[in-house]
């Protein structure tokens, strides 16, 4: 589309803010006047549409508002019916990048035990849901009721957590990072750091290979903004009800 608007703004609607573009109000693709809430994200999601709008008469990227596409994911693809959002979600529980550990060199199996066995303890603790932990990557069948609390722990959140979830688990390929993530336990960096820990360590060993390293700032970027959006829909109230 085109950038045809000066100022970006936000006004109350009912079930939360529309966000106008001079004064004409963001739809969804499917139509539907785009609805946020709680405030905090609204303001976040006009902020990204004026720095966007500041380049007017271009053509607008869907790339220039990452908080719009995931608060639109969340309204119009979640809440509606979340539930195969959740189980998409909840069943990396059951093959948890932080459970399949390396049987060598000693030094990353030390360093494996050393960053990932404490939030594997955290979510037995928090989430009573304590998983198994295996050497190499044979299937490891996790305990059915540790695997149906994450899946409780999951569909607890609404549309919009759910929303930033779906970016963030994938990207981590653990879903025990993502909901210390969303639990606000671990930053952007940290959690990408544990998720590329293999990979980061071979890195150190045997040098960077460009392609991977251009790979992992994308993933990066991804964790970056779904813990953003997490952030801002946590502190601002519900949001949108799943």
């Amino acid at each position: 589309m085109r950038r045809f608007w000066e100022n970006a703004t936000i006004e109350p609607i009912e079930g939360g803010f529309a966000v106008l573009l001079d004064r004409r109000p963001v739809r969804l693709p499917g139509g539907a006047v785009l609805r946020v809430r709680p405030e905090r994200l609204a303001l976040a999601v006009a902020a990204e549409w004026q720095v966007a709008g500041e380049g007017r008469g271009g053509t607008l990227s869907f790339e220039d508002t990452p908080l719009t596409r995931l608060a639109g994911t969340a309204q119009e693809r979640i809440a509606g019916d979340p539930w195969p959002t959740v189980d998409a979600i909840a069943r990396y529980g059951e093959t948890d990048l932080l459970c399949y550990r390396a049987e060598t060199p000693e030094e990353l199996v030390q360093r494996q035990a050393r960053r990932w066995q404490p939030w594997l303890d955290w979510m037995a603790a928090e989430h009573d849901a304590p998983l198994w932990v295996g050497v190499g990557v044979a299937p490891i069948r996790q305990h059915r009721g540790s695997i149906a609390s994450l899946r409780r722990a999951v569909a607890a959140f609404d549309a919009y957590m759910l929303a930033g979830l779906g970016l963030a688990v994938p990207a981590l390929g653990s879903l025990v990072l993502g909901l210390a993530l969303a639990a606000g336990r671990i930053d952007a960096a940290e959690a990408h750091a544990l998720g590329a820990l293999d990979e980061l360590f071979q890195a150190e060993k045997w040098g960077e290979d460009a392609e991977a390293a251009v790979r992992r700032a994308s993933i990066a970027a991804d964790i970056a903004l779904a813990a953003q959006f997490m952030e801002l829909a946590r502190e601002g109230g519900r949001g949108l009800e799943g």
